[in-house]
């Protein structure tokens, strides 16, 4: 029998796998193969969030006073008001304040009567010793006097006597003096330890006076004003209580604006300083300018405790004129359209026809009536599309979706394809056997 060329072959074994496919491509229960033709064209990748209208030079309000004084909101002008340097922003009440100052003057005044009767005693003390001293030297004398005198004119016993009295005398002396010095030293401690308390007592009492006069928060300069929201997300109250020095809100330089943009950590990919940013406010499209960004968080957190999906923070600066021409303030919400890529003259494919292994990215693409996994090199990646660098041409058809179908697929590499052409020619000499 004379063989018959390879092609004839392929050609008997494709028949029967046609007829299967037209087979299953006629069942009504079963989902059509999707796939798109890679053209080459102007390719624009972008990713589309919101964003708050900032400055980038704010001037913060700290609630006035020190120490983490408690207060109380009694009056304050309403978020987004249009203030001038020195104009009244808050006013608050301290009424644990006035409390504390009261209890620092009568510290005060407890400490400047306890001097007073340290002094007293003091001195109480120091007279009655310096009467003993002067009892003790007027006996010393006579003593002395008597310890001189001649045995003829005094009878011995008295001598002798007079000689111990003068010695005794003299020691409660000394001991009368010492016990002077000693008084006055640790009198002088004892006032030491009350003059310092008494300037612990007028440091508090400054203290509270200085918190109960800074109860007023005025404008450091021309703005608008912004309040700042606590761990919880609640801005600032009439009626709420707040501390000494936290943030109570910011005037804003509006002569330097921007745009901080938070986009989900899963659609920020490729993100990086330098993209183009097309932004408008919500509602208001006529008013679209662009920018670029300026600053790209290096990790991605969460918003709130309320989600635990972490976003990526970006800010794009607004030109002076765009803020000027259409009035912007701060606190505004803006549409964002960050762009990716922009090229004249690019392929892109869908992301869902990407397979990606041991850190290369592969694609199927037709090959007659099969698919073969063909290599790709990407370059920029969006959240649906990606930009083919290497790998496709103009006209490839990319496999999207198998469907509900079992599609034969080709490896890509010849030694495989040659190897399944010669069992596909051995599958069909042994049909024409069987039909002989």
């Amino acid at each position: 029998m004379k063989p018959r060329p390879q092609a004839s072959g392929r050609l008997a074994a494709l028949v029967p796998a046609a007829l299967v496919l037209a087979l299953a491509a006629c069942g009504g229960d079963t989902t059509p193969a999707a796939s798109e033709i890679v053209t080459r064209g102007e390719l624009l990748l972008a990713v589309e969030g919101e964003g708050e209208l900032r400055s980038s030079k704010p001037t913060p309000l700290n609630v006035p006073g020190r120490n983490w004084a408690t207060r109380q909101v009694e009056w304050m002008l309403p978020e987004g008001s249009v203030v001038k340097k020195g104009d009244l922003l808050a006013r608050f009440v301290a009424p644990d304040g006035k409390q504390e100052l009261d209890q620092a003057l009568v510290d005060l005044q407890r400490n400047a009567l306890a001097r007073i009767a340290k002094e007293g005693e003091l001195r109480a003390g120091q007279g009655r010793v310096s009467v003993d001293l002067s009892q003790v030297a007027i006996q010393l004398g006579i003593a002395q006097r008597y310890a001189d005198a001649d045995l003829d004119a005094f009878a011995r016993n008295e001598v002798l006597d007079a000689i111990e009295d003068s010695r005794y005398l003299g020691a409660k002396q000394d001991t009368l003096e010492w016990r002077r010095a000693q008084s006055g030293s640790r009198g002088g401690a004892e006032l030491a330890v009350l003059d310092a308390q008494r300037a612990t007592f007028e440091l508090n009492a400054k203290t509270r006076q200085a918190d109960l006069d800074a109860l007023e928060l005025r404008a450091p300069n021309d703005g608008v004003l912004l309040l700042t929201p606590n761990w919880s997300g609640d801005k600032p109250l009439v009626g709420a209580s707040m501390f000494a020095g936290i943030e109570f809100g910011s005037l804003p330089d509006t002569s330097a604006m921007e745009v901080q943009i938070d986009l989900p950590q899963i659609e920020a990919q490729g993100v990086a300083v330098g993209n183009e940013v097309e932004l408008h406010p919500l509602g208001r499209p006529d008013q679209r300018f662009s920018s670029k960004l300026s600053w790209v968080a290096s990790a991605a957190k969460t918003l709130g405790r309320e989600s635990p999906v972490k976003y990526l923070s970006m800010r794009a600066p607004v030109p002076a004129e765009a803020v000027k021409k259409h009035g912007f303030v701060p606190g505004q919400r803006f549409a964002a359209n960050v762009v990716l890529a922009r090229e004249p003259a690019a392929l892109g494919v869908a992301n869902v026809a990407i397979e990606q292994q041991d850190g290369k990215q592969w694609v199927l693409v037709r090959r007659g009536r099969d698919f073969e996994r063909r290599e790709v090199e990407l370059g920029v990646r969006g959240t649906a599309r990606s930009q083919v660098l290497e790998g496709l041409e103009d006209g490839d058809e990319v496999l999207l979706s198998a469907g509900g179908r079992t599609l034969p697929i080709r490896g890509g590499d010849a030694e495989e394809v040659a190897h399944e052409a010669a069992a596909a020619d051995r599958a069909a000499d042994d049909t024409r056997e069987d039909a002989r």
